[in-house]
């Protein structure tokens, strides 16, 4: 399992993000990734949040970003995100737009998550909406297939090390579907009233503006309502 403080050299983590080298030594270059701890021998080495970061510019990247534009958006960033902060950054980019789901087989699923998987692991991220089973679950290793949700595997990881049950996670979950949905369909309702005078195509395209503006205020908002309720319900245990 990887740690914090997990070392990786530039090969692996390169391969771990599914990347080249000399992309890595780009992203570099152009300050859009952190420079590696110099070790012994003057070795770069590399952390999760250095892998975080770099799935992160991937999925900006896989949206049609510029540079520029990843620049703009990773210099907003508060300049102490952990690496779960980073993953559920790029769950809300990866959420702008379909088609992240991929068929894929338990053997990359494991290299992607960056760790073996066991079946109480698989059946938590089943939970989470992260994977699906799409085939013989008997099968061996390179024939047993997931769809994987590739945009919240890396966040669904992290989870896994948080110690809360199967029963916990479904619940939440629960919970999570329940109210977003009730969000969702009261701010369709007021942006369809605001762009009701507008055409077809208007309506269309301001739709598609809004969509990652909503996802990320919704996430602020959330974010900043649950460290008040954790803080509050610490303040009472203390």
């Amino acid at each position: 399992m990887t740690t914090e403080t997990e070392a990786l050299t530039i090969d692996e983590l390169a391969a771990r993000a599914g990347v080249t080298v000399r992309t890595v030594r780009f992203y570099g270059t152009k300050g859009l990734l952190p420079p590696p701890v110099l070790g012994p021998r003057r070795v770069g080495r590399y952390g999760r949040g250095h892998l975080a970061r770099l799935e992160l510019i991937e999925e900006l990247q896989s949206r049609g970003m510029t540079l520029a534009a990843i620049e703009r958006y990773l210099a907003q960033l508060p300049p102490d995100l952990s690496v779960r902060d980073l993953a559920v950054q790029r769950a809300v980019v990866a959420s702008w737009a379909p088609g992240t789901v991929e068929t894929v087989s338990r053997t990359e699923l494991e290299r992607r998550a960056g760790r073996a998987l066991g079946e109480e692991e698989l059946k938590r991220l089943a939970a989470m909406d992260v994977v699906e089973r799409a085939g013989d679950p008997g099968a061996g290793p390179d024939e047993e297939l997931f769809r994987v949700d590739a945009g919240l595997l890396r966040l669904g990881v992290e989870l896994l090390d948080v110690p809360l049950s199967h029963e916990s996670v479904l619940a939440a979950r629960a919970v999570l579907t329940e109210h977003s949905r009730a969000a969702a369909r009261e701010l369709a309702r007021l942006l369809r009233d605001a762009v009701a005078d507008k055409d077809a195509h208007d309506r269309r395209s301001l739709s598609a503006r809004m969509h990652p503006l909503v996802v990320q205020a919704l996430l602020t908002t959330f974010q900043r309502s649950l460290k008040e309720e954790l803080r509050e319900w610490l303040d009472e245990d203390g």
